[in-house]
């Protein structure tokens, strides 16, 4: 055998083991992804759907237990689920959008918005970035608790309705963060007003559908009623429906009304990484953080103004992983959800639930073990 014959064979043997070796540890994932849901997750109870991808190789695909108990309707890829906050993903680039046509800036005030506001001066000092980096200092005076009725219908206009007669502020714009729900409900009547139609409609029209999102829905009072999962709670060792009807603000759509699939939202982080949305300058300045010239907290700031955006898995809880993650979760009613992004490792997650299960945890685990990422 000549010299470079057998170094071509050499080189065969080596990628034949590394093709080995990555389809066994493929392999692995999956088994054990599968050993660690097949105990959160029953056939006959509520569940979800689960989506791994690294580059243009799915490394898990699943979904588990049923999206109606009544019917009995399994969950599926295809299976309309609330997906919660990361609805504030949608309604941020819709203000993105609206910003790169000229119609607003980040930087207007809610007063430009807003001119009802009872403490014009409040109005006049916050800007459409605080509410899109949950700096805006606004306190939630819903009162929600008090009147969970009037909340279990109230709509984005009468979810924001209090905050425009607060008197003071919890903190000057731009000087901490504090989460907050009613704030994008704001944001989504600012696109109201700005567009000239219903947020929902610019949504559709400007995201789901260059995302090619057919199934995606954003409620304006009812829920979607096909293909769609229900939200339950366990109470006294049994599976109760806690959505619409049962969990107050739910209505509201600028917070949480964006209802959708894995097979969807697999289409939405495509379209960000091909900028079909919009530009990709601006998709690119989304995932990155910019710290407020007067941040007077001690940690960094870690919102981007559509994204959470931090070293490890979560915001403010440090893990031994070190990857820069860009996420967002959602938890309404019986409905949690992430979807996530590690650029450095080309990888992407997106997980629905209708059991009230939080899972990412397990996830995060097993991809670390198995060295998907680090």
């Amino acid at each position: 055998m000549s010299g470079l014959s057998y170094l071509f064979s050499v080189l065969l043997v080596v990628l034949f083991s590394i093709s080995c070796s990555a389809q066994s540890r493929d392999e692995l994932l999956k088994m054990k992804l599968d050993s660690a849901f097949s105990g959160i997750f029953r056939d006959n109870e509520p569940g979800g759907s689960i989506f791994i991808q690294q580059g243009e190789k799915v490394l898990y695909e699943k979904s588990f237990g049923l999206a109606n108990l009544q019917t009995k309707e399994k969950f599926t890829s295809k299976t309309v689920s609330n997906t919660g906050s990361i609805t504030k993903t949608f309604v941020a680039y819709g203000i993105l959008i609206l910003q790169d046509r000229k119609k607003l800036s980040v930087e207007d005030p809610l007063l430009k918005f807003f001119p009802d506001f009872k403490n014009k001066s409040i109005a006049a000092k916050i800007q459409l970035r605080h509410l899109l980096t949950h700096t805006s200092g606004l306190p939630d005076i819903r009162g929600v608790e008090k009147d969970s009725v009037f909340y279990l219908t109230a709509k984005d206009e009468e979810n924001f309705q209090p905050l425009k007669l607060t008197d003071s502020l919890n903190f000057e714009p731009g000087s901490k963060w504090e989460y907050s729900n009613p704030s994008y409900n704001g944001l989504a009547l600012v696109i109201e007003k700005t567009s000239k139609m219903k947020w929902q409609r610019f949504i559709d029209l400007n995201i789901f559908k260059p995302s090619g999102m057919k199934n995606s829905k954003i409620t304006d009072g009812k829920y979607p009623d096909k293909n769609v999962a229900h939200g339950y709670i366990l109470k006294n060792n049994q599976y109760q429906e806690y959505d619409y009807g049962e969990y107050p603000t739910f209505t509201a759509a600028g917070n949480g009304g964006v209802w959708s699939s894995i097979e969807d939202l697999r289409k939405y982080v495509k379209a960000m990484q091909k900028c079909k949305i919009t530009h990709c300058d601006i998709i690119e300045s989304s995932k990155t953080v910019q710290t407020p010239e007067n941040w007077k907290k001690e940690n960094p700031m870690f919102h981007s103004g559509v994204w959470f955006v931090h070293k490890g898995f979560y915001a403010e809880q440090k893990t031994e992983e070190s990857v820069d993650v860009i996420e967002h979760a959602g938890d309404q009613g019986g409905f949690k959800s992430h979807l996530i992004m590690i650029p450095e490792k080309n990888i992407s997650i997106i997980w629905l639930t209708n059991n009230n299960t939080f899972i990412t945890g397990h996830i995060r685990r097993i991809l670390l073990k198995l060295k998907y990422i680090d």
